[in-house]
């Protein structure tokens, strides 16, 4: 394991050090904290939120909840999945039980028809922008606030309807 590792490590570092991935990685971070301040100036009225987590070069994001959604100890998510260089809403729970029984309730929802396992880290996931074009800034933050906070509606209009 030990020289896999290593191997990996060594790789690893070639990388960082002969291509532009930490200027690309900053980039997205500071993008998304733009994002997060754009969402906090428009919403601050309706949501809070959290602290912008940087992930693992897999996933970052911010969350965000309402006093409904507080009350029922979940949180939205935006999120930038790096792999497949996107945005997605997420729904989360606080805790694994919280997490199995929203699963349990949204499985058969029209956002979980394709899934057939629960995700990783979210109950539910909703591709908000795909294959963003970072050149028009502006306009791809007005399109992921405006689309999170429409399938946000969305979700808790579901979720109220279950009276869950």
């Amino acid at each position: 394991m030990s020289q896999k590792i290593n191997s990996c490590i060594s790789f690893y570092k070639e990388q960082v050090n002969k291509s532009d991935i930490q200027k690309t990685y900053m980039f997205l971070l500071k993008y998304l904290m733009q994002v997060k301040a754009s969402f906090e100036k428009s919403l601050s009225k309706k949501y809070s939120c959290g602290y912008v987590s940087p992930g693992y070069m897999d996933y970052s994001y911010f969350s965000f909840a309402n006093e409904y959604l507080k009350g029922k100890r979940l949180r939205f998510g935006i999120v930038l999945n790096h792999s497949e260089m996107r945005f997605e809403l997420w729904l989360m729970g606080q805790n694994k039980e919280i997490q199995n029984s929203y699963w349990n309730l949204l499985k058969a929802s029209t956002w979980n028809q394709d899934c057939t396992t629960k995700p990783q880290y979210a109950e539910l996931e909703i591709v908000l922008v795909d294959n963003p074009n970072f050149e028009n800034i502006d306009t791809l933050t007005a399109d992921i606030i405006n689309r999170a906070i429409e399938e946000a509606n969305r979700v808790i209009v579901y979720l109220k309807k279950l009276d869950c």
